[in-house]
């Protein structure tokens, strides 16, 4: 009897089609609900409060350090009572986040340009000082708008920024640097190679200043006494230097023949003067004594004696008017001297010395970058050449879409480790710090001579010892301003 029920169930072409279409509309539902998870699995579900979800749709990720952790479920407008308007976002995360940090933070990040995002969360604290639990956000809870940080910025933003003065500022720029330093690395070398040289002995001179025994609040003091002496007579000073000049024009009109011709006429005085000097032998007697006493001060001024007399008579009634610069003077001085007995002066001084005793070492490390791989100057050049040399479809400095290598961990969104294949293309080849002959590196120009190792993932020095040479510049004396 059971088995005659069983028979006439299974042969019902109407159970078998009603059973059929229930397992359909299952499976529909099961789909059309992926993306916000499945029914009846457990689910962490936050809200959070963002200052914008432009291009952010339903279904779109919840990432924590890369791994997809949720999804977000709804996108709702959010009103504040200053009249602002911000987005509130219902997150279905799964329960191994539970419970998230109140200091946890979220941003809206692009996951491709074109224009995909996702919803990146950094977990914050979740134990405090002496092992207490931090304060986290429970089932339903709204992570509030101060957490939304940083503010994120679009790709629209970032090329808004390059309007049509500051591209042409750029392309000067470039133009400008790039012929300043084409063609000038041996100087540049040699600069490079001396200042380390500098460096003690400007040490020690400003060492030297610093001391209190050199009083150089002492000389700034004296500066000012000086300038106020002078002050009366500033005017006069400057007028004095007009004279100068006029007489010194006029003298270069009357050099030749007149005083050619008195220079000429010296000897045949001179011999007169022999004659009648026997019968001024009392005086010169009492001259010669004198002179006597003059020698060593007559033997520096020989030369400054003229020049002298007539400064001498010309800045007699001048001096005595110097008196209103001196007066005018006084405040500069004031304040010279205010900012001689600062204390702060030496304090700046001490600190410049304490800047050039650091810079030592640096300038010891990067001076080999320059002189012997020749870098800063093929930088400059290869920059000019962005906007002086391309196709026929502009300059080489243009907007050019890459399209990244397939395989894991590609360039062509987050991944959480290097590209290791398994193509040989889609390896990661880099080396942020290349040796440069510094000290305690190789003596090697690594940047621009290592070799490309195809299937093998290089992150650093790559394998052997490179050339320690790169290209020579050299100045091209065809090409105006310089050329390399």
């Amino acid at each position: 009897m059971s088995r005659r029920g069983a028979s006439s169930i299974a042969a019902n072409p109407v159970l078998i089609g009603a059973a059929t279409t229930l397992v359909t509309i299952v499976a529909v539902f099961l789909a059309y609900n992926a993306n916000n998870g499945l029914p009846f699995v457990p689910v962490y579900e936050l809200k959070a409060d963002v200052p914008s979800a432009t291009n952010l749709v339903q279904g779109n990720d919840v990432r924590m350090g890369g791994s997809r952790v949720g999804v977000v479920s709804e996108i709702a407008p959010r009103r504040h009572r200053n009249g602002s308007v911000t987005a509130l976002l219902t997150l279905k995360l799964q329960t191994n986040v539970k419970p998230l940090p109140k200091d946890s933070t979220l941003i809206v990040r692009s996951r491709s340009a074109l224009g995909l995002k996702y919803v990146e969360l950094t977990l914050g604290r979740r134990k405090l000082a002496g092992g207490r639990d931090a304060p986290s956000f429970q089932n339903g809870d709204t992570i509030p708008l101060a957490n939304a940080t940083p503010q994120p910025v679009e790709i629209d933003e970032v090329f808004n920024t390059f309007d049509e003065p500051t591209r042409v500022a750029s392309q000067r720029n470039l133009l400008e640097f790039g012929n300043a330093f084409a063609g000038r690395g041996a100087s540049l070398n040699e600069a490079i190679e001396v200042l380390p040289q500098l460096l003690p002995n400007l040490e020690r001179v400003m060492r030297n200043l610093s001391d209190p025994e050199t009083e150089l609040d002492n000389f700034f003091r004296a500066l000012g006494a000086a300038a106020a002496e002078a002050a009366p007579v500033a005017e006069e000073q400057a007028q004095l230097f007009v004279n100068l000049d006029i007489t010194f024009r006029a003298l270069a009109e009357v050099a030749r023949p007149f005083i050619q011709d008195s220079i000429s006429g010296g000897p045949p005085a001179l011999d007169e003067a022999i004659r009648d000097f026997p019968f001024q032998r009392v005086f010169l007697a009492n001259n010669e004594g004198l002179f006597r006493e003059l020698r060593p001060g007559v033997r520096a001024l020989r030369r400054a004696a003229p020049d002298l007399a007539e400064a001498l008579e010309i800045g007699t009634p001048t001096l005595i008017r110097s008196q209103i610069l001196n007066r005018r003077l006084i405040p500069l001085f004031q304040s010279l001297e205010r900012f001689a007995n600062d204390p702060q002066v030496p304090l700046g001084v001490r600190g410049l010395t304490s800047l050039m005793r650091s810079l030592d070492p640096t300038l010891a490390f990067l001076t080999p970058a320059q002189t012997v791989c020749n870098y800063a100057t093929l930088f400059f050049r290869n920059t000019a050449s962005l906007l002086s040399e391309g196709d026929t479809n502009g300059t080489w400095q243009r907007f050019i879409v890459v399209i990244a290598p397939d395989g894991p961990n590609n360039e062509g969104g987050p991944s959480s480790r290097p590209a290791n294949g398994p193509s040989p293309a889609n390896h990661l080849h880099t080396n942020p710090y290349p040796n440069t002959a510094s000290p305690g590196q190789p003596r090697e120009c690594e940047a621009g001579n290592e070799p490309y190792i195809a299937g093998r993932t290089v992150i650093g020095n790559v394998p052997g010892t490179q050339r320690a040479a790169t290209e020579k510049t050299t100045r091209d004396p065809s090409v105006p301003g310089g050329g390399g």
